[in-house]
């Protein structure tokens, strides 16, 4: 099958995409303490920005005559990054850490789609997964320079 690869990462980023916007969504829910009244509403920008890569993403697929996932027991079957139980048990910085974990998570699926696109010589879905890995790299910092944290994004 052409472009099998990239249609299974494709796939899996459907899967995490949706996972992530759940975490970010437990983020903006049960966040409480300093910086609230900032990072409350950015949450929603992050939301609004998974949401963006993942129609992008599903809609790659279906244009390479792949088959996205697009029930919840889909998604939960197939998703790899880590959630947890909604409470109030977590402290903003450790909800962010989380939230660092599933954007790395994300840069390295993104990295694969970008290696196994490049064998697969599908370089318009590169090009793809080239822009959002960066996007992700930026979000990494971003909540990394919050909890008064470098980067690393080459760990």
């Amino acid at each position: 099958m052409k472009y099998q690869e990239t249609k299974e990462t494709l796939n899996q980023l459907v899967a995490d995409l949706s996972q992530m916007a759940m975490i970010i969504h437990q983020t903006h829910w049960y966040m409480r303490g300093t910086n609230f009244l900032k990072l409350h509403p950015l949450m929603d920008q992050f939301m609004d920005e998974i949401n963006d890569q993942l129609d992008v993403i599903s809609e790659r697929l279906l244009t390479l005559d792949g088959h996205p996932y697009s029930t919840l027991s889909e998604m939960a079957a197939h998703a790899k990054i880590k959630d947890w139980p909604g409470k109030f048990d977590k402290t903003t910085p450790e909800r962010l850490t989380h939230l660092v974990a599933g954007y790395r998570y994300l840069e390295d699926l993104y990295q694969h789609g970008i290696e196994v696109s490049d064998v697969e010589k599908d370089y318009s879905t590169q090009d793809i997964f080239i822009g959002f890995k960066t996007a992700i790299e930026k979000k990494i910092w971003m909540i990394q320079a919050e909890l008064d944290q470098a980067p690393e994004i080459d760990r």
